[in-house]
């Protein structure tokens, strides 16, 4: 295709929603930033608050942060891509393939609270458990994972923008992030949940606007019932390879099963190393951090499922109509793979308002996870380079400054590896589906070291380095035998990639458990569980030593900030006596009372952890029952039993992803503002008083 095929906006557009909606959301954290530090009890001064939300972050807002951050550019872009691929089996694999990951790190999530409660990043469990050469093996991951998971936001983004507007792809790439890391910087980790929750809000208001034009409204489709029989003409006339009698109307499909695979594979990488996902899990309160990712798995499911099963579905329907941006034309493979089929199935059945919808979507996909991503690697660098190897002693205010400064040096970062994957050819089809080969290996390792005492550090060192050799030889050897080559193209093959996955996972689970089971270490768990805790303990006196300049400003601060200070309100809504700000340091104590109920028993809990039993068990039995159900109960007997949809049930398929969506938006959307009132009330209450 031409490269305008699908460009219905004027240049203009784009540069307008890149820069000005990324700008709004930065003078609006801005505005949320000074709110939150003049009324309420919690300071983005802290770098206890603003790298981890002061811990107080309850299980709707979670829930929330977890369908933004999990929603990348791939999740709207790279499922429709399948969708067109493998049809329906396409969505769903897409959408069961990453959920497990979510409900999985549900029992990370509570051991994190159990085994290292006052932890900042996952990195400082490892550096604790197994020392300097553990914590750099899986620095190297987290990184890998960071500029992986960044660049891939970045080059789907700035593919689909450039797509409908024309804008240039570099500019688009380095503007993207602009905005995002300016009100990162103002807010923290904070900000990217109340960001996040307004970029979900966007997201399913235009999901459901997608869908129901698409399933009731259109001309071009406006029921399941059109849409099944455009699918069965599509299947006459360019029958897909290896599903059951070339439908897209079936769960038997090869390379959809396939797909799923690599996407267990990667997906289990993509969470489980990345930090933005632990950083949720420090950010929760312990009592809610299961129910909290339980409920964002399930409300994530939602979005790659109805988004799909709308778009990604509606292109391969409307492939012959006059308004497909490419008729009379087939979209070429490589558009596909760039991520571009739901941006021919918004303009046909939209046309610019279609478009416009899309670009804004992807705009909020993109920068809410892009969000996630810089303030998780700001923790690495502020946590484990700065503060382990530079200066242990690192005053508060100095890691908030180092916070800051490596915001935007990731920002930069993954822009220039988004520039090199363009520059060189490689779409985010690509980097999807290696992407888990090159990390894979440290999934198990890094999962083991807050779950199983028994891991030693010879274990999980080697599991980490054998997974990741024995992934790129299984990929590499794979696609030289089946291509006959090693290029771009031939690397990129399902079967090649698939090799790599499973060779990675694998051979890291069974390298880290078989070292050792050799020499266990039965490791002693209060040894994390006193990670940070004495430098919280002594933050007070450290405070208040004559001497310290810190303390000086800090208390020059303190004084002319109490002359006006209002009273403070906690998380649950309830008033405080006439208080100024709290300190950094005073923020970052045990010792301080708690605010209220909740949070002495969050601390209750974290004094005695074995009270989080319950919760563990939880998470397991809800973990693997809704693996079970997701992954093996619903799509293996109809792979098995080679089941073509009927009309009927792909109706009832179609109102299923509608159902989903909806009770998503209940869970991402509502629950917030329930769990909120009381302290929305007493917020109003004071600031109109005044």
């Amino acid at each position: 295709m031409s490269t305008s095929a699908a460009t219905v906006l004027p240049q203009g557009a784009g540069y307008g929603v890149v820069v000005g909606v990324g700008f709004f959301f930065a003078f609006l954290m801005m505005g949320i930033s000074w709110l939150q530090n003049r009324f309420t009890q919690f300071s983005t001064k802290s770098s206890e608050e603003f790298n981890t939300a002061s811990r107080s972050i309850k299980p709707g807002l979670i829930a929330s942060g977890i369908v933004s951050a999990w929603t990348w550019a791939a999740t709207l872009l790279q499922s429709s891509t399948v969708a067109h691929q493998y049809g329906v089996a396409g969505p769903f694999w897409y959408a069961a393939g990453a959920t497990v990951q979510i409900l999985m790190f549900s029992i990370l999530a509570c051991k994190t609270k159990m085994n290292a409660p006052r932890c900042h990043t996952y990195l400082e469990i490892i550096y604790a458990r197994y020392g300097r050469s553990a914590h750099l093996v899986f620095m190297f991951f987290a990184f890998v994972t960071n500029i992986l998971v960044g660049s891939q936001l970045l080059l789907g983004g700035s593919a689909v923008v450039t797509s409908l507007t024309g804008m240039n792809v570099y500019a688009a790439i380095f503007l993207i992030p602009l905005g995002v890391c300016v009100y990162v910087i103002l807010g923290g980790l904070r900000a990217t949940f109340l960001c996040d929750y307004s970029h979900t809000l966007v997201l399913m208001v235009i999901i459901l606007y997608f869908m129901f034009t698409a399933y009731t409204t259109s001309d071009l489709i406006g029921s399941p019932s059109r849409m099944y029989d455009l699918l069965q003409q599509a299947a006459a006339r360019r029958p897909v390879s290896g599903n059951k009698d070339g439908s897209y109307t079936t769960l038997k499909s090869n390379y959809g099963l396939v797909f799923g695979v690599i996407q267990l594979c990667s997906g289990s990488g993509t969470v489980f190393l990345d930090q933005a996902y632990w950083q949720r899990a420090i950010a929760s309160r312990p009592t809610t951090a299961v129910r909290a990712y339980i409920l964002g798995g399930l409300a994530w499911f939602a979005i790659p499922f109805g988004f799909s099963t709308t778009l990604g579905i509606a292109a391969v329907a409307l492939t012959n109509n006059p308004h497909f941006p490419t008729y009379p034309n087939l979209p070429s493979s490589a558009d596909i793979s760039s991520g571009l089929a739901a941006a021919y199935a918004a303009s046909a059945l939209l046309g610019q308002s279609g478009a416009v919808a899309l670009l804004i979507v992807l705009f909020m996909a993109v920068t809410s996870c892009a969000s996630a991503e810089l303030i998780a690697v700001s923790s690495l660098l502020t946590f484990d380079v700065y503060k382990a190897y530079m200066k242990p002693t690192a005053s508060p205010s100095s890691l908030i400054f180092v916070s800051h400064v490596c915001i935007g040096i990731f920002g930069l970062v993954m822009a220039v590896f988004a520039c090199i994957w363009n520059a060189a050819g490689i779409d985010l089809g690509w980097l999807f589906l290696v992407m888990g080969l090159l990390i894979g290996g440290a999934v198990f390792p890094a999962a083991f070291s807050i779950t199983w005492a028994g891991q030693s550090r010879a274990g999980a060192i080697a599991g980490c380095i054998c997974g990741l050799a024995a992934g790129i030889i299984a990929w590499l050897v794979t696609a030289q035998q089946y291509f006959g080559e090693i290029t771009v193209s031939s690397t990129g093959r399902e079967d090649a990639t698939l090799a790599g996955n499973l060779a990675a996972i694998m051979t890291g689970l069974i390298v880290t458990v078989v070292v050792s089971l050799f020499k266990p270490q039965n490791f002693d768990w209060s040894i994390t569980r006193e990670i940070n805790a004495k430098h919280l303990e002594t933050a007070v006196s450290d405070q208040e030593t004559p001497g310290s300049q810190d303390a000086v400003e800090d208390n020059k601060t303190a004084s002319k900030l109490s002359t006006s200070a209002p009273k403070a309100i906690d998380d649950s809504g309830k008033e405080g006596p006439e208080a100024s700000i709290e300190l950094p340091s005073k923020e970052e104590t045990r010792t301080s009372p708690p605010a209220d109920e909740d949070m002495k028993a969050d601390t209750d809990l974290e004094e005695h952890p074995v009270k989080l039993k319950r919760a563990f068990v939880t998470a397991c039995v809800a973990a693997f029952v809704l693996t079970f159900i997701m992954d093996f109960l619903v799509p293996i007997p109809m792979f098995l039993s080679h089941y073509v949809f009927s009309k009927g049930f792909f109706t009832a398929w179609a109102v299923i992803s509608f159902l989903w969506v909806f009770a998503s938006t209940g869970i991402s959307v509502v629950l917030p503002i329930v769990e909120t009132m009381g302290f929305l009330k007493k917020f109003a209450r004071v600031l109109f008083k005044r």
